[in-house]
């Protein structure tokens, strides 16, 4: 849940540069493939940050495909926008509050939050062309 403030820059940069050498190590029409389908699949750290920053409701979290995330910030989102307009403005004001508190870190931790996906989705792309060299 807090993983803008748990994830650590060396991690994420060292592993980066794992994934970099093992897919040095495929051959060229391996390598191809892989960047074909991760080309496809790389996500944009820019388009995160906008996402959390005009639209703090969590929908940068449908971007990652974070699903259940994402639709709990939404509902608490929007409970909070119904109960400003229901005038329970303390709770509304609270809701959303709290929203912004737990996203906040994650605007400003965009580059290592979406770079640490998209190491997941290389990482995936990897073992799944390795599996098939060897299958």
């Amino acid at each position: 849940m807090f993983e803008a403030l748990s994830l650590k820059k060396e991690v994420v940069l060292e592993r980066e540069e794992a994934l970099r050498l093992e897919i040095r190590e495929l051959d060229d029409s391996d390598k191809k493939r892989f960047h074909e389908n991760f080309s496809l699949a790389v996500k944009d750290p820019d388009t995160y940050a906008v996402l959390n920053f005009f639209f703090m409701a969590g929908l940068h979290h449908f971007y990652l495909a974070k699903i259940l995330r994402g639709t709990i910030n939404l509902i608490v989102f929007s409970v909070g926008i119904g109960c400003i307009f229901l005038n329970a403005m303390v709770v509304g004001v609270l809701l959303i509050g709290v929203i912004l508190v737990i996203e906040l870190p994650a605007l400003f931790r965009a580059q290592l939050i979406v770079g640490h996906h998209n190491n997941e989705l290389s990482s995936q792309l990897l073992q799944q062309i390795k599996s098939e060299i060897s299958g």
